[in-house]
């Protein structure tokens, strides 16, 4: 056990990481050579490490999760009066906070009006499929089961979410995986799945769900899966038509549509979710990161009342009903971190502060592409990719080696972005960038140029 003066010595709490700490997405070997990174505070888009060191944060929180910026008392003041009056009863019972912030959210999602409260962005996709399966029982005699996800796209990190995302590497060890699950190709007009050229294309990264359908059986397909925009899969926004043409094929077989709006969600685009900046009227949303800016635990698997409706059944079918728990999707206090991160939104006008900032940081990255290793540069509000490829014409991708040394030298300038990491073999090659909606005009620049130092040295 280490005193109180330890905590403060920077070599006791690096001696405490390396003994005691297992972290995640990292071979400790290589702690034997570097020291572990260790937070201490931060305010704003500002973090500073136990050396003193400051960076500029523009990974909101490592994984697109600190949506309005460290140091918000208004939320901690919130939760910790919310905690002192009563910090958690189960959902099986409602409490005045899980009332507040679902009257709120749906309020933000017309044709949403569900609301069911979990931790993580795995589990709330675990309950999606939970409710396909079990609607697929009650309704069409143990069929429409199957849930098909889009090559590129990222669901969680449990056994069923890895069973259901498009990143081999992120999967690689951890099978036999779930059966139930169909991939369909990727949304990418960078490096289109059937070589063709938008607007000349005819949306086919679309309507192959349709031929997966066939393939799978459209009497056993009951929901499709994606992420509005893909964002871990390297930044991927779809064209302006390709939602119409999926949910068109969808509501055709009697398929369902979930969004995973985990990382999109709660602004990170520029709307409250990523799904509004195109026609799609999903059934099922899915959200996490964004929902409580990570002050607290919280994760929502919202629906339409149509899907709640599949679960309502007279008493005399005691099995007919979502027999589901989440112990920690009773928590009080992290519906009233949701409520005031959700408020600060609004109040702050952080919206339209993302749209013009991400507007902004997005001209930036384009002004680059003269760069010799700029392939592409993508992105929506402030989610932004920049794709590295060693060959403008072929677009052979860099070896991931070149995108850690890109991100290590934007780090050595004071800048934290992130890239690709071990999710898609032979394509580790995105940079990715998205800073809380808080963002500054300066700010914004700050990273601009240390985004760019990084590439011009790193081609030398």
């Amino acid at each position: 056990m280490q005193n109180k003066a330890e905590l403060t010595d920077p070599s006791a709490l690096v001696k405490g990481d390396v003994e005691h700490v297992w972290h995640h997405l990292l071979q400790h070997s290589a702690l034997v050579a570097k020291e572990p990174v260790i937070m201490v505070e931060g305010d704003g888009l500002r973090l500073r490490d136990i050396h003193g060191r400051e960076y500029l944060d523009a990974t909101s929180g490592g994984v697109w999760c600190v949506n309005v910026g460290y140091g918000r008392k208004r939320i901690a003041e919130a939760v910790c009066a919310q905690m002192i009056k009563m910090p958690y009863y189960a959902a099986t019972a409602g409490n005045i906070p899980y009332i507040e912030f679902a009257s709120k959210l749906t309020s933000l999602m017309p044709g949403i009006n569900r609301v069911y409260l979990s931790n993580s962005g795995s589990e709330a996709n675990e309950k999606a499929y939970k409710m396909v399966r079990a609607i697929g029982h009650m309704k069409h005699d143990g069929h429409k089961k199957t849930v098909l996800y889009r090559h590129r796209d990222y669901h969680g990190t449990t056994i069923g979410a890895l069973s259901s995302t498009g990143q081999q590497e992120r999967r690689e060890w951890f099978g036999p995986f779930a059966p139930g699950f169909a991939e369909f190709p990727h949304a990418c007009c960078y490096r289109c799945a059937f070589g063709k050229t938008y607007p000349g294309c005819d949306i086919d990264c679309a309507k192959a769900l349709e031929t997966v359908i066939q393939q799978e059986g459209p009497e056993e397909v009951g929901a499709v899966i994606v992420e509005p925009i893909t964002a871990g899969g390297g930044v991927i926004p779809p064209v302006a038509e390709y939602y119409d043409v999926l949910q068109e094929i969808c509501r055709r077989h009697g398929v369902l549509l979930i969004m995973d709006e985990v990382v999109c969600g709660m602004g990170r685009t520029g709307k409250w979710f990523g799904y509004q900046h195109y026609n799609a009227k999903p059934d099922i949303v899915t959200m996490a990161k964004g929902v409580a800016s990570a002050y607290m635990p919280i994760s929502v698997t919202a629906t339409t009342e149509n899907v709640f409706a599949q679960f309502l059944h007279d008493t005399s079918d005691a099995m007919a009903y979502f027999r589901d728990i989440s112990t920690f999707g009773g928590c009080a206090a992290a519906c009233t971190a949701a409520i005031e991160n959700t408020a600060i939104i609004e109040e702050e006008n952080l919206l339209e502060n993302c749209r013009v900032m991400g507007e902004r940081l997005l001209d930036g990255l384009k002004g680059m592409t003269g760069l010799p290793h700029v392939g592409d540069v993508r992105g929506k509000g402030l989610l932004c990719g920049i794709e590295l490829v060693e060959d403008k014409k072929t677009r052979q991708p860099v070896h991931e080696t070149y995108a850690m040394r890109a991100v290590g030298e934007i780090a050595a300038q004071g800048v934290l972005v992130g890239r690709t990491n071990r999710s898609l073999p032979g394509h580790n090659n995105i940079i990715n960038l998205a800073p809380a909606l808080c963002v500054s005009k300066d700010e914004i620049d700050t990273i601009l140029k240390a985004v760019e130092n990084a590439l011009v040295k790193a081609a030398q």
